[in-house]
C-alpha cells in the first residue's frame, strides 16, 4: 500500500466491484471519460472477481481515506515503457460524492507519480485530459503537470466537441 497525507492506494478487491459499478454509472464521474456500453452489476462483479493482476505495465489501484479506510475512488497507470522511462496516467476518479473537492485526488496523484518515479524508476508520467475538465486540469497542475500538446475537438459528450490536452510530468517537476 502507498500512503499519503489523506489517502492510501491499494490493490482493488472483488468486494470493491459494487462501488466501482455505481461510480461508472454516475453521470458526474463519467462525464469526462470515454464511454462504454452499460453492464449489469452481476457482470461487473464477475469482472471484479477476474480482474487481471496488477503489473508495472498496467495497474489499477483503489483510493481509500486514511481516516476510516473508506474506498472513494481509483487511479490507473498503463502503457508503461521502461525503455523510454514513461507511463500513462490512464484515469483517476473520486467516485464518492462526499470526498470530491477535498484534495483527495491531488494526494492520490502525488502518490502514484512518486511511485512511478521512485519505485518503478521512470522519468516521465503523461496523460490526456479533456480541456474543459477544469477540476482535473487544476489537480494535475498542482502536482506539477504541464500542458505539452492539444488534440482539437477529439472528445464528444452531450453533443459537444471538446479538445484533449496532453500533459506531462518529469521526475524533477513533482510538487
Amino acid at each position: 500500500m502507498l500512503t499519503g497525507d489523506r489517502v492510501r492506494l491499494r490493490a482493488l478487491e472483488p468486494a470493491d466491484s459494487e462501488a466501482l459499478w455505481r461510480w461508472y454509472h454516475d453521470q458526474e464521474v463519467g462525464r469526462w471519460m470515454n464511454g462504454s456500453p452499460p453492464i449489469s452489476l452481476a457482470q461487473n462483479m464477475e469482472k471484479g472477481a477476474n480482474r487481471p493482476r496488477n503489473t508495472f505495465e498496467q495497474m489499477v489501484l483503489g483510493i481509500e481515506t486514511l481516516d476510516g479506510g473508506r474506498l472513494i475512488g481509483y487511479v490507473a497507470l498503463g502503457d508503461t515503457d521502461f525503455i523510454q522511462g514513461e507511463t500513462t496516467l490512464q484515469s483517476i476518479a473520486i467516485g464518492d460524492h462526499d470526498h470530491r473537492g477535498g484534495g483527495y485526488a491531488t494526494d492520490a496523484l502525488r502518490l502514484i507519480c512518486r511511485y512511478a518515479f521512485e519505485e518503478m524508476g521512470l522519468h516521465r508520467v503523461m496523460l490526456w485530459v479533456v480541456a474543459d475538465n477544469t477540476a482535473a486540469v487544476r489537480a494535475y497542475t498542482r502536482v506539477g503537470f504541464v500542458e505539452e500538446g492539444r488534440r482539437r475537438e477529439s472528445f464528444r459528450t452531450k453533443g459537444k466537441w471538446h479538445d484533449f490536452l496532453m500533459m506531462g510530468l518529469l521526475e524533477s517537476e513533482l510538487k
